[in-house]
């Protein structure tokens, strides 16, 4: 498989409104190894090997342990996340399925206890962008170096 096109190049102005989203996400509350899990675990669910491949290293390079980055995507059958990263694994799962069932009320209501107004939305926003990244690199077959 090759890459069809190289949206860095060909859309600059595009990617630079997607690391602004990037920078915002940086800055909140959202601690960086709950956005590394949420980051991989939509990448999983969109299928998008670049992503999975790139947010897989740099968990491991913060300190991530194989063990939970194997088990990601089997978090509700594992002892291994807390209860806010599990909301917000579930959170993350319903709205990058949100075609399926529009974020039930139960979602909802098992993230609203762990994520404060303003965390939902940053959480809600991190979820938003990694989903538009899956969807260059898979469009632009972006492949893993």
């Amino acid at each position: 498989m090759q890459q069809r096109l190289d949206f860095y190049k060909a859309g600059p102005a595009a990617i630079k409104a997607m690391l602004g989203l990037e920078e915002r996400i940086g800055k909140s509350s959202i601690e960086k190894s709950l956005a590394d899990l949420v980051r991989l675990r939509a990448s999983q669910i969109n299928g998008c090997a670049f992503c999975v491949d790139m947010h897989t290293a740099d968990a491991r390079k913060a300190g991530e342990t194989d063990r939970r980055l194997a088990t990601v995507v089997t978090w509700r059958e594992t002892p291994f996340f807390t209860d806010r990263e599990r909301a917000a694994l579930k959170w993350t799962e319903a709205l990058t399925l949100v075609s399926h069932d529009h974020v039930p009320d139960a979602v909802w209501e098992a993230v609203r206890p762990h994520f404060g107004d303003e965390e939902l939305v940053d959480l809600t926003l991190l979820i938003s962008a990694i989903n538009a990244w899956n969807r260059f690199a898979i469009s632009f077959r972006k492949m893993p170096a």
